[in-house]
């Protein structure tokens, strides 16, 4: 099985991957949040930040580009290539409501047409390869079925399906169903991407798709930064080690922007997930969340991994909220 972790706004950036890399060195791709492209000729210096090769060294980085103008993406890609990339990825996925409104994201998926002639145009670069991760539809999972017909039409490097419709959000199910039929009717490589957040979610979807050999983590990495040494050697998460794994981030996170309350905003973000792999944990949250200094959300910090346990089969966050 490859493992990719997947790419999420403000939380999954270089500081993060260089630290996951460091201490569990067991991603195959790591996708970077994604890029808007814009008439400039040189990226946001956040975004360029994220991409630049010596912020991402020894690791196989993807960088995703949202946007529904062909232009736009073929510039991005262009300039990514200047720096040594030879993959990108379309973000087709995002369900935010600024991004969808602008008819990017999930929302280009109600617009097929358009869709496929963007296709037709970026594809049309062929010294690039380009993957494409997907829900199976804005508003309907019935939509996939003409969604695939295009698909087909071109040599996606990868076509990773997140099987939830954008109104879906991150609520339901995942559509394992369409999942299955997109196995079928994919002439692409296939990966899949949604709520496997512990083992046994992984080893429950395997036993319904042992076809599979690739598969995108999200909310799972972020909530149990174990989980793929768990899926694959039934070792838990070692409480010392995500102490480590923490103050690195949050180290470097001071490191690069200079600014303790830049560093705790980012860290907060990513206890929003982290904070369910702890017993007892509520309280502990809300101090953490609450901490306006440096030294009183380490104080937090340092008392629940000093009073509570890691939750084996933990990460199941989505239950809780």
């Amino acid at each position: 099985m490859k493992y990719y972790l997947a790419p999420m706004e403000g939380i999954t950036g270089h500081v993060y991957r260089n630290s996951y890399e460091k201490f569990f060195h067991n991603i195959d791709k790591y996708f970077t949040p994604f890029i808007v492209p814009t008439s400039s000729k040189s990226f946001k210096t956040k975004e360029l930040r994220d991409v630049l090769p010596e912020n991402n060294q020894g690791m196989n980085i993807v960088p995703q580009i949202l946007t529904n103008d062909s232009e736009g993406f073929i510039n991005t890609a262009i300039k990514l290539q200047q720096l040594g990339y030879n993959e990108v990825n379309l973000n087709l996925g995002c369900p935010s409501g600024t991004v969808v409104s602008k008819g990017r994201g999930s929302g280009f998926l109600a617009k097929r047409e358009e869709l496929d002639i963007f296709l037709e145009e970026i594809y049309k670069k062929d010294d690039i390869k380009i993957s494409i991760k997907t829900r199976i539809g804005k508003d309907s999972p019935e939509e996939f079925y003409e969604l695939i017909k295009i698909f087909n039409k071109y040599p996606i490097e990868e076509l990773i399906i997140h099987p939830r419709t954008r109104q879906d959000f991150y609520g339901n199910k995942p559509n394992l169903e369409v999942f299955k039929d997109a196995i079928n009717l994919s002439t692409n490589p296939i990966c899949y991407n949604g709520d496997i957040f512990t083992s046994d979610d992984y080893k429950n979807f395997i036993k319904s798709f042992p076809e599979v050999n690739e598969l995108m983590l999200g909310r799972g990495i972020l909530a149990n930064p174990g989980l793929i040494n768990e899926i694959n050697n039934n070792i838990v998460l070692d409480k010392e080690l995500l102490k480590k794994f923490h103050d690195d981030i949050l180290f470097n996170y001071i490191e690069v922007f200079k600014d303790d309350n830049i560093a705790l905003y980012r860290m907060k973000e990513l206890w929003g997930y982290m904070i369910y792999i702890f017993s007892n944990n509520k309280k502990y949250a809300k101090k953490i969340k609450k901490s306006q200094k440096l030294k009183d959300y380490n104080e937090a910090v340092l008392n629940l991994f000093n009073e509570q346990e890691i939750v084996k089969g933990a990460g199941l966050f989505s239950n809780n909220n």
